[in-house]
């Protein structure tokens, strides 16, 4: 079957987060009164999903609403950087018609205001509060899929983490590998690794991998 939609990770796929989101978490902990973390043991806690359940497992203990609540208010002065060729791919496919589609890990309200902040707008966002299972489980592109009115496996997901291509395989998506984003890792099996933006564009179209 042919690829007909493509499937964007935000953090080290379309926004240079490496230091903003680390850095918005230490001090969210440090103000909750945790132990001192620093932002490789943050980016370590990526895979267990939403803010709050990071930031659970940072502090220590189960959090109210208005504490997590102090992520949110530490991100408002996040500007991240829009990776090189993101901003003319999307430029593209909204040209063509095509939704500017997004999946991450990050809850709906951060991924927005990142998203926000760097000036990059996408048609549909989907975030891990909108799951029941985090990455590398399939389900946030099977939700993408079903709200695109495509099948599965006519999606590629394009994503810097090997959690990324690993919830692309489970769904039954083409993956592609962002070789610039921060969490590449080559030894990792993808569809394609691409070493820039562009690139994706080039798989709208091509029989995707069974």
């Amino acid at each position: 079957m042919a690829v007909e939609e493509l499937l964007w990770d935000m953090d080290g796929t379309l926004l240079d987060t490496t230091v903003v989101v680390p850095t918005a978490f230490v001090r969210t902990v440090h103000r909750l009164g945790g132990r001192s973390v620093d932002a490789a043991e943050v980016v370590a806690a990526y895979w267990r999903g939403t803010p709050e359940v990071i930031l659970e497992h940072l502090v220590g203990r189960q959090l109210a609403t208005d504490e997590t609540d102090i992520y949110y208010q530490e991100l408002e002065s996040a500007e991240p950087d829009v990776y090189p060729g993101v901003r003319e791919v999307f430029e593209v496919l909204h040209t063509q018609g095509r939704v500017r589609s997004v999946f991450t890990g990050a809850r709906t309200r951060a991924a927005s205001m990142l998203l926000r902040s760097a000036g990059l707008r996408a048609d549909l966002v989907i975030g891990g509060d909108q799951i029941q299972h985090p990455k590398p489980a399939p389900d946030g592109i099977l939700l993408a899929a079903d709200k695109l009115g495509t099948d599965a496996t006519q999606l590629t997901y394009v994503g810097d983490s090997p959690l990324d291509l690993q919830a692309a395989s489970a769904a039954g998506s083409h993956s592609a590998a962002a070789g610039w984003g921060h969490m590449y890792d080559a030894t990792e099996p993808a569809d394609a690794v691409l070493t820039h933006p562009q690139q994706a564009l080039d798989l709208l179209g091509a029989r995707a991998l069974s």
